[in-house]
């Protein structure tokens, strides 16, 4: 059987915010990258741990789950971050470009209507730093509903930390379309 589906998000899980002072996790590299539809003279700093691409690959090596991009990057996850991180190619979700000014004009992340359709039943695990407790209830009603369901929120200043993945690989290992290692 299919593992569930890991959505991993960039900014504030792979890309820290600044702190209040401007400062990033001495762990990070800075990294100099030209989305698309931005000019080369005009790159988006991002700051990358190296830790970060080991980390995942060995979740990925598990086959317990199976990596999509959940980001507002879109397509440049796999062109610009995931190469700087040593991943391989991973698939999008295709999101929308929303007029919002908000990340929860709804009350909860923005992504998730556009997510829940691409899902449709299938078990996931899904890695933000913006959930908002209506996110939350959503992955406890679809676990009560028999989609498994598990939301990691790292700390949007830290980024993604081995506890998250420790989590995620404890919470596949334990579902029924789980693979041995």
């Amino acid at each position: 059987m299919r593992p569930p589906y890991l959505l991993l998000d960039i900014d504030g899980v792979l890309i820290p915010f600044p702190d209040a002072d401007g400062s990033t996790p001495a762990t990070h590299a800075r990294h100099d990258v030209v989305p698309t539809g931005r000019s080369a003279d005009n790159p988006v700093t991002v700051w990358l741990n190296p830790d970060h691409g080991p980390m995942l690959m060995d979740v990925i090596r598990a086959d317990l789950v199976a990596p999509v991009w959940c980001t507002s990057w879109r397509q440049d996850a796999t062109a610009l971050i995931g190469p700087l991180l040593g991943l391989p190619s991973l698939p999008h979700v295709d999101l929308p470009r929303p007029q919002i000014t908000t990340s929860h004009p709804n009350g909860y992340l923005w992504k998730r209507d556009h997510v829940d359709a691409w899902l449709g039943d299938a078990p996931v695990v899904w890695i933000d730093d913006d959930f908002t407790g209506l996110d939350h209830a959503w992955a406890a009603e679809r676990t009560a509903r028999g989609t498994p369901t598990l939301i990691v929120q790292p700390n949007p200043h830290l980024g993604l930390q081995p506890e998250h993945l420790t989590e995620l690989t404890t919470w596949a290992s334990q579902l029924p379309t789980a693979r041995a290692v």
